[in-house]
């Protein structure tokens, strides 16, 4: 049972679309933050997330931890109305001097889940 010329060609289109689809590469990435992982700041009073697409603020959030896994206070997390790849993380209390941990889960606009972590310490 041999494949036709036309149904090769085919099921090679196929093939190639699925594999560089966007909707394939169609997750939201951390591309930059503030504090910058690995450096070391005055203490923050907001954390400030930005990803490669727009997230979903209802379906995302963070978790920050000190040196000791303390959870620290923060606010709600809320997206940028004029940036929605853009996610603000409020402290509620001042950080003291020491290393953090960032853990981050977002939603994108697609329904695709990633998350992460990054550090950061305060002078």
């Amino acid at each position: 049972m041999g494949l036709s010329a036309s149904r090769a060609v085919c099921a090679l289109v196929f093939l190639a679309s699925t594999v560089i689809s966007p909707s394939v590469l169609a997750h939201a990435h951390l591309k930059q933050q503030s504090p910058a992982a690995d450096s070391q700041v005055a203490p923050p009073q907001v954390l400030t997330l930005n990803f490669s697409e727009g997230i979903e603020p209802g379906f995302s959030g963070v978790v920050v931890t000190d040196a000791q896994k303390q959870v620290i206070k923060t606010g709600t997390a809320s997206r940028d109305e004029k940036n929605k790849a853009q996610l603000t993380v409020p402290l509620e209390q001042t950080l003291a001097p020491g290393a953090y941990r960032v853990d981050w889960h977002v939603v994108s606009v697609d329904g695709h889940k990633t998350k992460g972590s990054y550090h950061f310490s305060v002078k």
